[in-house]
């Protein structure tokens, strides 16, 4: 589990830090005078809580964490649809991209490695002349 916060002084310091240790939980900070970095998770949370926590109390730590589970995996991720993805769910955009990907690079075809142009001839190796009259 982690704890995401931004660069204020009472996530900074030591003793959070301790005690995050002893909770077994991993702090992670945003970076400074980013307000952006924070922002998918705080739709996130504020979903969570707002379709699934507010509305229902649990008898245990265990039946809210199995709660969450099942929002996340049964409905979040595989039907929900999000305004950022083009209103499909995040499994569907991510299988989208993947087919997309896929169908852009073509088998039979050698991939562009690094700054190869086939139009281009590839540049002479450098001489002891060249790096001379380079440096002049």
């Amino acid at each position: 589990m982690s704890h995401h916060s931004d660069q204020g002084s009472q996530y900074t310091s030591l003793a959070f830090g301790k005690r995050c240790k002893e909770a077994g939980v991993r702090p992670s900070m945003g970076s400074v005078g980013d307000p952006y970095d924070n922002a998918l998770c705080e739709s996130f949370f504020a979903t969570l809580e707002c379709e699934l926590l507010e509305r229902r109390r649990f008898a245990s730590q265990v039946e809210a964490r199995m709660a969450c589970f099942s929002f996340i995996e049964g409905f979040y991720n595989p039907t929900r649809r999000h305004s950022a993805l083009g209103y499909r769910s995040p499994i569907c955009y991510e299988q989208e991209m993947q087919t997309d990907r896929q169908s852009a690079t073509p088998l039979n075809r050698p991939r562009n490695r690094g700054n190869f142009n086939p139009r281009r001839p590839p540049a002479k190796p450098a001489t002891r002349t060249s790096l001379r009259l380079a440096a002049d």
